[in-house]
């Protein structure tokens, strides 16, 4: 069984070195990819200090709908090009914004989030699968070591997914 490992003294790369770990064996490639999504969220946000939201957006070919979180009920459907999560998922590019109330068409779930990280989730086609997205209700609360280690968690997500036989989510 999954015990977690207690990181309140660990910052910066040891952080993410030993929640890697962790989430490896949390997660596992027989589960049904909603399971490792879900389970992936939960961790994330018990894991992180400081944030108010985290989870994954799946794209259906023409949107990105809500997937798996943890936090306060967020919007259910997000425009390609709309808000912090619709520009990664345009530009499969992780876009960080250090505050939220500068983001041109930052689109306002919860009220207390000052900034925000998007990750898109890409397959080895290219092919857009969604995004794992982190709210904080801190000014910059995202530092280079965090972009790091978001970005090896979600690789290391999508290499799960991939093992699990993965061929199509949602797409329409």
């Amino acid at each position: 069984m999954f015990t977690g490992s207690d990181y309140g003294n660990l910052r910066g790369s040891e952080f993410w070195k030993s929640l890697l770990v962790d989430l490896d064996h949390l997660l596992h490639p027989n589960d049904h990819f909603i399971t490792s999504f879900a389970n992936a969220a939960a961790f994330l946000g018990q894991s992180m200090e400081d944030i108010n939201w985290c989870g994954f957006y799946f794209f259906d070919g023409k949107k990105l709908f809500l997937g798996p979180f943890c936090g306060k009920p967020a919007c259910t459907e997000i425009q390609l090009g709309d808000g912090v999560c619709g520009a990664a998922a345009r530009t499969k590019e992780t876009v960080v914004v250090n505050d939220v109330s500068t983001f041109t068409g930052h689109i306002v779930c919860d009220a207390d989030s000052r900034s925000e990280i998007v990750l898109p989730l890409i397959d080895p086609h290219g092919e857009l699968i969604g995004v794992l997205d982190i709210d904080s209700p801190s000014l910059s609360r995202f530092d280079s070591f965090d972009i790091q280690g978001l970005e090896q968690v979600r690789d290391l997500v999508m290499r799960k997914l991939l093992a699990s036989g993965y061929t199509t989510l949602f797409k329409q």
